[in-house]
């Protein structure tokens, strides 16, 4: 039993080195501000840049290919951008797909995940619809997620 545990375990850490497009891209915190400040976040429906980061931290990690299965819909990219209203994935009934856009494309290019993610915020006027932004940083001093950048 022992012997097949570690081999398994053996396994996952070769695919897991053998395969390195599985782990996404993953973008550096100050490389993230200033991608965000050249899109114009600042001040955008009454959010800083330092809010931003801190909802991509906490949805995504700052993994541009990060997924989440929620059920009956999926969360993707760097924003964790929802099947059921923002994107399609071919898979989610019903869903609405407000961005135009496949889901995919979301884990593919950080432009079209801005430019869904600056309409969410959009319509939402701010950032309460990420449940990451409102458990980790609403309301708190968020300075250290742009310090040094």
């Amino acid at each position: 039993m022992r012997k097949s545990v570690l081999f398994f375990g053996f396994l996952l850490v070769f695919f897991g080195l053998a395969l390195p497009g599985t782990q996404g891209k993953i973008i550096r915190r100050c490389d993230l501000v200033k991608i965000l400040r050249k899109h114009g976040f600042e001040g955008f429906e009454g959010t800083t840049v330092a809010d931003w980061v801190c909802l991509v931290q906490h949805e995504s990690g700052y993994n541009t290919e990060a997924f989440h299965n929620n059920g009956a819909s999926r969360d993707y990219g760097i924003f964790q951008i929802n099947s059921q209203y923002w994107c399609d994935d071919g898979k989610t009934r019903g869903s609405k797909n407000a961005c135009h856009i496949r889901c995919s494309k979301l884990q593919e290019n950080i432009e079209d995940s801005i430019r869904c993610a600056k309409k969410i915020a959009r319509e939402a006027h701010g950032l309460s619809p990420w449940y990451g932004w409102r458990n980790h940083c609403k309301g708190r001093n968020l300075r250290s997620y742009v310090k040094g950048c």
